[in-house]
C-alpha cells in the first residue's frame, strides 16, 4: 500500500499539508529537525518525523529502503544557495575555496530524482532560477505562486504563519522551477491578482540571511501545495486501485 509522501530538505511541512489531510503520511527530513519527531508540525494539526544529513548517500539509501514499496510521491526543496542566479555575485568567491561546490549541489537535486526513482513514484523538485539548468537538465515547469492562489479558499487567505511576510492566497510572483518525473501532472493554474510583479514582500522584508528568513522565504506556496495534490492524486489512487484488484485475482 503506498500510504506515504516524502519530502526532503522541507522545514516547513506546507507541501506535504494537502496530502496529510487526505489520510496519507506525511515524512518530511531536514537538518534543522535535530533527527527526532518535530512538534513543529502539530500546529498544523499533524505531525511527521524527520532525519538527518541528506547530503550522505548512505542516508538516500536507508530511505529508500525502510520506505521502499510505500511511497506514493517524493518532494524535494534542495538549498538553493550555491545555485540560484540571484546569488551569482557570490559564485567565484566560492569557487576560490571549492572548485566543485555547484557540481555537489547539483548532486544533491539529482538524489533526490535517483531516491524517486527507486521508489518508483512520481517526483517534483523545486529550485529557483538557477544554474541547475545548466549542470543537470532544464526545468520541465516554472510557475509563479500567484497563478496557483485560487486553491486557497476564502476563510483561508491570510497566510497562517507570516501574514505580514505573504500576501493572502499567495498573491505576490517568484519565478520558480520544477524538475519533474515518474508521471508527474502539473496542476492547471487557477490565478489570483498578484500584489506586485517583481517586488514582492518577501524581496521587501526579507533581506537578510537569517535562518528564519532563510525558511519564510522558501516556503512552499500554499496554493500551488494543494494544486499539486489535486493534479497528482486521483492517478495515484487509481493506479492502487488496479493494483489492489490484480492482486486480488
Amino acid at each position: 500500500m503506498r500510504d506515504l509522501v516524502l519530502s526532503l530538505y522541507d522545514f516547513t511541512g506546507v507541501a506535504l499539508k494537502p496530502w496529510v489531510n487526505a489520510g496519507y503520511g506525511g515524512i518530511a527530513f531536514d537538518i534543522q529537525h535535530n533527527g527526532a519527531s518535530c512538534d513543529h508540525y502539530q500546529n498544523g494539526g499533524f505531525m511527521v518525523k524527520a532525519k538527518l544529513d541528506l547530503y550522505s548517500p548512505e542516508t538516500m539509501q536507508d530511505i529508500a529502503a525502510e520506505y521502499a514499496g510505500r511511497v506514493a510521491f517524493v518532494l524535494g526543496f534542495p538549498p538553493c544557495t550555491d545555485l540560484a542566479v540571484s546569488g551569482a555575485a557570490h559564485f567565484a568567491k566560492k569557487r576560490a575555496k571549492d572548485p566543485a561546490f555547484q557540481d555537489k549541489a547539483a548532486g544533491h537535486c539529482r538524489a533526490i530524482a535517483d531516491l524517486a526513482e527507486k521508489l518508483a513514484c512520481p517526483f517534483m523538485i523545486e529550485n529557483p532560477v538557477s544554474v541547475l539548468s545548466t549542470l543537470w537538465r532544464k526545468p520541465n515547469h516554472t510557475f509563479h505562486p500567484y497563478e496557483f492562489g485560487g486553491y486557497i479558499q476564502d476563510q483561508d487567505a491570510i497566510h497562517p504563519q507570516w501574514p505580514e511576510h505573504i500576501p493572502p492566497r499567495d498573491a505576490y510572483s517568484k519565478k520558480t522551477c520544477l524538475w519533474t518525473g515518474g508521471g508527474f501532472a502539473m496542476p492547471a493554474p487557477l490565478p489570483v491578482a498578484c500584489e506586485s510583479f517583481g517586488a514582492s514582500r518577501q524581496h521587501r522584508l526579507l533581506g537578510g540571511k537569517s535562518l528564519k528568513t532563510k525558511n519564510i522565504r522558501s516556503a512552499t506556496p500554499r496554493g500551488f501545495a494543494q494544486a499539486v495534490f489535486e493534479a497528482n492524486e486521483p492517478a495515484i489512487k487509481f493506479t492502487q486501485a488496479v493494483n489492489a484488484l490484480q492482486a486480488a485475482e
